[in-house]
């Protein structure tokens, strides 16, 4: 029988909600990329952690921080030609850890009305709160019509869409990046997306770089669009990322780390040295991802 997932988080007692979390591994060891990959992107993030915790190990993680956690994987089946690790599990897992984390699912695009079918049984079945999507990774261009159709459905479910932006540490420093293409996640795809799609709430993963002043544009532009502040030590922010983070952003900013490769204890004492308004910090860090998750009014 499935377990359903329903938050219990206390949203007073968690100092901060992390909406950019990976689960790299499964309980039968099972990896969500290859090990050439694995090691890429831990050389690039210089990853101070083990690169696959377990689920269980990132609820105890961020319990022992009063922290909550987005959780969730990429579905890269068609690209990567192996398959993904189980979204259906991830959820359930989580439910177990509802104090502490919220699942996101993940579908691979390219699978077309199946992928549709499988996000639908994930919110009503499983109970999760958006989706990841890596349009380099997953190799797909996300303002291709052929997806519309999975973006429709997300938008009727009320759910979340996580878009990967910008650079990626997957395939960094290998032959040709091992195929991936960086224009794929270029943010500038995703404004057609929330254009036609005005109802479907958006988030773009990571400070987009070398496109940052198209997100900030986008987020500024779009009222169903948000930006994740993951995959960067704050210390290395572009400057005008941060000057609207502090004014016109303050509302659309998302604290977020990408453990396991960056931990947020990590992000969190680098952005404490960032010249942040002392009323902004707590919108970053938690308020704006619990009224943008529903977890304190708001949605």
């Amino acid at each position: 029988m499935t377990t359903r997932y329903t938050p219990r988080i206390d949203v007073d007692r968690i100092v901060a909600l992390d909406v950019h979390t990976h689960i790299e591994s499964d309980a039968h060891g099972h990896l969500s990329l290859d090990q050439e990959l694995m090691d890429a992107s831990a050389k690039y993030f210089r990853a101070e952690h083990p690169r696959t915790p377990t689920i269980d190990q990132v609820a105890d993680y961020y319990r022992e921080r009063s922290m909550a956690a987005v959780v969730f994987t990429v579905d890269a089946t068609t690209s990567l030609g192996r398959s993904a690790l189980s979204s259906e599990d991830i959820a359930e897992k989580a439910a177990e850890h509802a104090d502490v984390l919220i699942p996101f699912g993940s579908v691979d695009p390219r699978r077309g009305a199946a992928a549709v079918a499988q996000a639908r049984r994930l919110v009503e079945e499983y109970g999760v709160r958006g989706f990841k999507f890596h349009p380099s990774l997953q190799g797909f261009v996300p303002n291709d019509p052929a997806y519309y159709p999975l973006w429709e459905t997300l938008a009727e479910l009320g759910v979340v869409a996580l878009f990967h932006t910008g650079q990626t540490g997957i395939g960094a420093g290998l032959p040709g990046g091992r195929g991936i293409k960086l224009r794929f996640s270029d943010p500038m795809l995703l404004d057609d997306v929330a254009a036609d799609f005005p109802s479907l709430t958006m988030i773009l993963a990571h400070p987009s770089v070398p496109w940052v002043d198209s997100s900030i544009s986008i987020a500024t532009h779009k009222a169903n669009v948000y930006i994740d502040l993951s995959g960067w030590s704050p210390k290395y922010f572009p400057p005008q990322l941060v000057r609207q983070a502090n004014s016109l952003l303050k509302h659309k900013v998302l604290f977020g780390s990408d453990f396991p490769v960056l931990a947020p204890d990590r992000w969190l004492a680098d952005f404490a040295q960032l010249e942040m308004k002392p009323e902004v910090i707590p919108l970053v860090l938690k308020e704006n991802a619990l009224q943008l998750l529903g977890l304190r009014g708001g949605r």
